[in-house]
């Protein structure tokens, strides 16, 4: 009996397990490469749509702070078209009121500075908040 070869159920068993924690190491490790280029890829559009709007706006008219109204269209700041895609998936972009960082009131008539804020959401929950300066000269 001695001559005979081969492996054992224990040795089975214990190779089994070897293989099933290697395995559920390699499940867990793939896992949570598809989760982390889920949020790469989410924030990537939401620096993006953020980006566009910054740029959209560059190019809209400039709008005193004390004029702006978000409820008049001609008074307040544009938003970017959303490609449809996009919306699908729950992405909004929003212009928050802008704040003056510098009035044209007293000794600086000449411009004005204001601060405004870009806020890119997705199915409610906010992803990036971008905030910039722009000068609107009045003479």
């Amino acid at each position: 009996m001695k001559s005979e070869k081969g492996f054992s159920l224990i040795e089975t068993l214990v190779a089994l397990a070897l293989m099933g924690i290697t395995a559920g190491g390699l499940l867990s490790g793939l896992a949570t490469t598809l989760r982390a280029g889920s949020i790469s890829q989410e924030r990537v559009i939401a620096e993006s749509l953020a980006k566009s709007q910054w740029e959209y706006i560059k190019a809209q008219d400039y709008i005193l702070t004390a004029d702006y109204n978000p409820d008049d269209p001609e008074k307040c700041y544009q938003l970017i078209d959303i490609p449809d895609e996009l919306v699908e998936k729950g992405y909004v972009v929003e212009i928050n009121a802008p704040q003056t960082i510098i009035s044209p009131d007293g000794d600086n008539e000449e411009f004005e500075l204001q601060g405004i804020t870009v806020v890119i959401k997705r199915d409610n929950k906010q992803l990036l908040m971008m905030s910039d300066y722009q000068v609107g000269r009045l003479s």
